[in-house]
């Protein structure tokens, strides 16, 4: 028995997330007649294509076919499955979430494994507080100034020493010990030993921004020239390092509110910040910054400040992170903590007043860089302040619109003592160089499948007037439908004729993905029927017709390709079939009046 989303949740969850505010919130939409436009997210285009319906509530690109409803996008751009789609719309809508059973088997495996990745937290967290082998790892926080309520808040445990501490807890439970191999949880040896990864080592869970946790980083609890410092979980089907932020699940409401992140760079760092009430801190796990960390940073903030450490790594470490934030549209500066310090010894020696301080003082991201360049080497001669323009205009060009280029621009003229227009005719050169040589060239948009067009016709045909409903099924048997997508969408149509066209994607929610996308094309499609003399009813007998002779077209093929080996009886009873076949077939070509028999039989 498996857990699903109630029906009437997800319709409250539609209900509360209007599709133009959620694509929106990703995408720059302008006003189009009774829909709104964007540059498509799935493909590489120039003119607007992708248009998003407000009555309707779905989206459609009429240039590479991706289309749905407002879970669709979300799962489509953020490549999430349904319920983690699910949840962010949720939380996005003010909408408790409830799940319910089901008794379909075989239920996700990623639900199994953030079950097994909650519990295992519990484990450790409980062998932290309460084994007697723990307590090399209470001292070490007791040592660190981290209290009781911080690592009840944080979940922090310990894994105890022992080859198979896990693994045989894991047997007692009557878990599947392949669920904790592939959770990253349990090794497996070339000779197929097993044995636990994490081994006396303090814990620290990692949770995806919804609060659930997905993985693990295991520190040593004592200096080692064999062990690294930190191990940490394995990618899995629900831990993608480049896309996980430590600690985003507290700090996201923070963010949102004060619409700044601050990005330390460990666990630790983190955790005292926000012991200290610094409360919008988040870091990378185990990985530099990616886009998808950007993308998830913009979801909640428009400025955030690097707070990494202030040696020549830490410099460049800053700087290619603020190159990666950059180009995600953000604010981006820089604090320089203190020589020899990090977040946790600034705030633990000096209060978080002090580290308050220091990133009130961030320098903007040109600011830091012309900075550490001058540190490097002198800007006063011609060919240093070339090299220094031209590693500041590659910064600018990450920069994705022309408002922001054009602030830095004018910054980085200031600060460099040039004019911005001699900055300005270099960044150009240097935009359109990199657009010839280093771009990809733009990837051509998949070929959407092809469904048979006199069924895509008729689905649209009832989208628009479902009026025409009884005319269908009366004389269209469904079995002559020959594509799966079309007859589903088609069924529903005919069931519920009075129905808004946009309640289709909706109903259609639980259906596979192309389903979906051509509903949604079904509903953005514009009304065909045009003339004084055509009607819907003509439009659908019309239709109607194309689909019985394609239908009985196929018949006759089936019927000769058996005649090639029928004998006897057999044989005459299929010739008879296909000589009937081919006398209604004629019968259909002749208009409606002469079809009429056949398509009351």
């Amino acid at each position: 028995m498996s857990k699903v989303i109630p029906k009437n949740v997800l319709e409250d969850i539609r209900a509360a997330n209007d599709i133009v505010d959620v694509v929106g919130s990703y995408l720059q939409l302008k006003r189009a007649g009774s829909t709104t436009k964007a540059l498509c997210p799935f493909h590489k285009e120039k003119t607007p294509s992708f248009n998003v319906n407000a009555q309707r509530q779905i989206y459609h690109c009429f240039g590479c076919g991706a289309g749905g409803d407002v879970f669709k996008f979300v799962m489509e751009y953020e490549s999430v499955d349904f319920s983690t789609a699910a949840r962010m719309l949720a939380e996005r809508g003010g909408i408790r979430l409830e799940w319910a059973d089901t008794d379909e088997s075989g239920g996700p495996a990623k639900d199994s494994l953030l079950k097994i990745h909650e519990e295992v937290a519990l484990v450790f967290h409980r062998a932290l507080l309460e084994t007697p082998g723990a307590e090399n790892a209470r001292r070490y926080l007791q040592e660190r100034e981290i209290d009781e309520k911080t690592v009840k808040d944080f979940l922090i445990g310990y894994a105890p020493e022992g080859r198979d501490v896990l693994l045989r807890w894991c047997r007692k439970k009557k878990y599947s010990v392949d669920l904790f191999v592939a959770a990253g949880l349990i090794m497996k040896s070339e000779q197929g030993d097993l044995y636990d990864r994490f081994r006396n080592r303090l814990m620290f869970p990692i949770r995806d921004e919804l609060g659930r946790v997905i993985g693990f980083s295991g520190r040593i609890l004592e200096k080692s020239d064999k062990l690294a410092k930190y191990v940490n979980s394995p990618e899995t089907a629900i831990f993608k390092k480049g896309r996980v932020l430590y600690a985003l699940d507290k700090a996201k409401r923070n963010i949102l509110d004060a619409k700044t992140a601050i990005l330390c760079e460990g666990q630790i760092d983190v955790i005292r910040c926000h012991m200290a009430g610094i409360n919008t801190a988040v870091a990378a796990q185990g990985t530099a910054l990616t886009d998808d960390h950007a993308r998830l940073l913009k979801r909640y903030a428009d400025a955030i400040v690097i707070v990494l450490d202030a040696d020549k790594a830490g410099q460049d470490a800053s700087l290619r992170s603020a190159e990666v934030l950059l180009g995600a549209g953000l604010s981006v500066s820089i604090a320089a903590l203190p020589k020899g310090d990090d977040p946790d010894s600034l705030i633990r020696k000096q209060g978080g007043q002090a580290f308050l301080d220091v990133v009130k003082n961030a320098k903007s991201v040109l600011s830091f860089q012309i900075d550490v360049l001058r540190s490097r080497e002198d800007l006063s001669g011609e060919a240093a302040l070339m090299r220094a323009a031209r590693s500041v205009l590659e910064t600018i060009g990450r920069a994705p619109t022309a408002v922001q280029r054009d602030q830095l621009v004018q910054q980085a003229a200031q600060e460099l003592g040039v004019t911005a227009t001699a900055l300005r005719e270099d960044l150009n050169q240097l935009l359109r160089k990199r657009a010839r040589s280093n771009e990809p060239k733009p990837a051509a948009a998949p070929a959407p499948v092809q469904h048979p067009m006199e069924e895509v016709a008729l689905a649209e045909l009832l989208c628009s007037h479902g009026s025409v409903a009884g005319l269908v099924q009366n004389h269209l048997p469904l079995d002559l439908l020959s594509d799966p997508s079309c007859r589903k969408i088609i069924e529903h149509l005919l069931a519920h004729p009075e129905a808004e066209s946009g309640h289709l994607s909706g109903a259609l929610a639980g259906e596979d993905a192309e389903c979906q996308r051509l509903a949604a094309q079904v509903q953005m499609s514009p009304p065909k029927i045009g003339g004084k003399e055509s009607t819907p009813e003509s439009a659908a007998k019309d239709i109607i017709l194309v689909i019985w002779k394609k239908g009985l077209e196929r018949r006759r093929t089936e019927v000769r390709r058996r005649l090639e080996t029928a004998t006897g009886v057999e044989k005459e009873r299929l010739d008879l079939q296909g000589k009937q076949l081919t006398l209604d077939i004629k019968a259909l070509q002749q208009g409606w009046e002469k079809a009429l028999p056949i398509l009351e039989l």
